[in-house]
């Protein structure tokens, strides 16, 4: 990777561009700019979520994302590099398959709700999506490795996974189920 930072105020981009890891500047409204700062978003809230209360697999899991998200940031800083391997999006596959095992079939949507740490998982789920169309439009334009995108899919998914089974961890005293939306209430007020 290119030179770490080592003072942040640089001034540099006060005329509204930013450098990327390989040296060039591009306008801050760059496709790539904006998916880099949908993964550091990401990364962020996935931070607030680990200052929750969390089993211990599920902590263990995010802190691991978290480092494979930095990855995802620094091979987006970099065109034509690669950091976020194959490896990452078969841990998420593994892990969703993991938590899924432990959970009863949908029968109806749910809403993104529940105990803190179920509600801040489905935040994070959104800004996983966000993230993911932003590296689509990103891939429209310029060429980027298939691994970050499926990375980010997979990552929403499981994302959306974790918050049932936070839901039912129990650990605030509030857990138990997920929060089920009231489709026959809604057809009769519609």
């Amino acid at each position: 990777m290119a030179n770490r930072l080592t003072q942040i105020a640089t001034r540099t981009g006060d005329d509204g561009t930013t450098g990327l890891g390989d040296g060039t500047r591009v306008p801050k409204s760059h496709l790539r700019v904006a998916a880099m700062g949908d993964v550091d978003e990401l990364n962020s809230s996935l931070g607030v979520l680990l200052a929750e209360p969390l089993p211990a697999d599920v902590r263990e899991l995010l802190v691991t994302i978290q480092h494979e998200l930095f990855n995802l940031g620094g091979e987006l800083s970099i065109p034509g590099f690669v950091l976020l391997k194959e490896a990452a999006v078969l841990r998420l596959d593994e892990a969703l398959a993991h938590c899924n095992e432990q959970l009863p079939r949908l029968k109806e949507f749910i809403l993104p709700a529940g105990t803190r740490s179920a509600a801040l998982a489905h935040v994070s789920r959104t800004i996983a999506r966000r993230a993911e169309r932003s590296l689509v439009a990103l891939a429209a334009a310029e060429a980027v490795n298939d691994a970050p995108r499926q990375y980010l899919n997979r990552l929403s998914d499981l994302l959306f996974v974790l918050a049932r089974v936070l839901n039912r961890a129990n650990l605030d005293g509030l857990g138990g189920d997920d929060v089920y939306w009231k489709s026959e209430r809604l057809a009769r007020e519609g």
